[in-house]
């Protein structure tokens, strides 16, 4: 999974998580977007238990319906796009992947 060179320095937050919400890998990026929450630390922790609600519940019914999750943010002035999606391997439902991508102010729009 992310063991990947390209995964580990990508310039975008990914986490992945099982199908119960164990965080199972994070990249650099990730660790250190949630450096205050653990970073590296919360592998192996659920992911439930980093949301407050109303978000908790938000993620358990993803979890359970398996259903992409799209929204953008701005946090400390930093715009940002979290995409949240389930993995399969071999047609299996695994679990959440999560990527999160800091946006540029101002970011042109096409329609193609």
């Amino acid at each position: 999974m992310l063991n990947a060179s390209w995964a580990k320095g990508f310039s975008a937050a990914i986490t992945v998580c099982d199908a119960d919400g164990i965080i199972l890998e994070m990249n650099d990026k990730a660790c250190e977007v949630f450096a205050k929450y653990g970073g590296k630390a919360l592998i192996g922790r659920n992911v439930l238990d980093c949301h407050p609600e109303p978000a908790r519940s938000k993620l358990q019914e993803m979890l359970r319906t398996r259903k992409v999750n799209c929204y953008t943010i701005e946090k400390n002035g930093i715009k940002k796009l979290v995409y949240q999606a389930p993995w399969y391997e071999d047609a299996e439902y695994m679990g959440f992947v999560e990527v999160i991508i800091e946006t540029p102010n101002e970011m042109p729009h096409h329609v193609r």
